[in-house]
């Protein structure tokens, strides 16, 4: 089993090396009873200007990850759909996304993986309300993620408690049934809107007595939620996302789940 982890990063020198060395740190998933699984970082550089793209390219080097660079800032959408596709075309079964900024923790991985590895899901959605430790940060960014959420499972019909939450995985097959195109982060809302709508194939449904004619079966995918751990950076330490992000989420919601 091949999972890709990818990690969008833009200006995070400070960061990146030290995020992908506790990745590396971290044992990879294993499905229940068998062998871990082979994994691979793809960094993808989204135009930095602050020396993260030699340090990216370093790693790249030495053999750590695979480097992705765009040659101008293009947003974390644009840099997720770039790493999809490379994830894909290296064969990965399974799609995890992480962050360069150590907010997550990627000992969190197993767990948020072991859905899909043992069955169950086609997607995992991680949350950072529903158990685990987080750092207490911003009192208007959780109502702006909780208002969002809402909206979001109100045009989805996903009941999930937190959407914008970076750590989302997605099988292969999954993945491919995802016309992403969003460039920022409106990317988090189209994910779940995308895989809402996806329709699989439903291996479970053939049977050896079906006529041959028959369409092949498709079922709606199968979403979890996992609890994660979070420990969110102060804009001073170089958090991005602002107001205008939380107004874009909301058109986005609009844009993928109703038009």
């Amino acid at each position: 089993m091949r999972v890709a982890v990818v990690i969008p990063v833009y200006n995070e020198a400070r960061w990146v090396r030290a995020a992908v060395e506790r990745l590396l740190a971290t044992p990879a998933p294993a499905p229940p009873g068998g062998a871990p699984c082979e994994r691979t970082i793809i960094l993808v550089d989204d135009g930095s200007t602050d020396g993260t793209t030699e340090i990216v390219e370093a790693m790249g080097t030495e053999g750590l990850t695979t480097p992705v660079h765009h040659g101008v800032n293009c947003g974390k959408g644009a840099a997720l759909r770039t790493g999809f596709q490379r994830a894909l075309d290296l064969g990965a079964d399974i799609v995890l996304v992480h962050d360069a900024d150590l907010e997550y923790d990627p000992a969190d991985h197993a767990a948020a993986l072991a859905p899909i590895l043992d069955g169950r899901a086609d997607a995992v959605v991680g949350s950072r309300f529903i158990g685990q430790t987080h750092r207490v940060l911003y009192y208007w960014h959780y109502i702006a993620n909780k208002v969002i959420t809402t909206f979001c499972g109100m045009v989805t019909n996903l009941n999930l408690s937190d959407v914008e939450c970076c750590t989302k995985a997605f099988t292969a097959e999954a993945l491919r049934k995802m016309t992403l195109t969003e460039n920022r982060f409106g990317i988090e809302i189209e994910m779940i809107a995308r895989v809402a709508r996806a329709r699989l194939s439903d291996p479970g449904a053939d049977s050896p007595k079906a006529p041959h004619a028959m369409p092949p079966r498709v079922r709606r995918a199968r979403v979890y939620e996992v609890a994660v751990s979070y420990s969110g950076r102060t804009y001073e330490e170089g958090k991005k996302i602002t107001w205008q992000d939380g107004a874009a989420a909301l058109w986005c919601i609009v844009k993928h789940g109703l038009l």
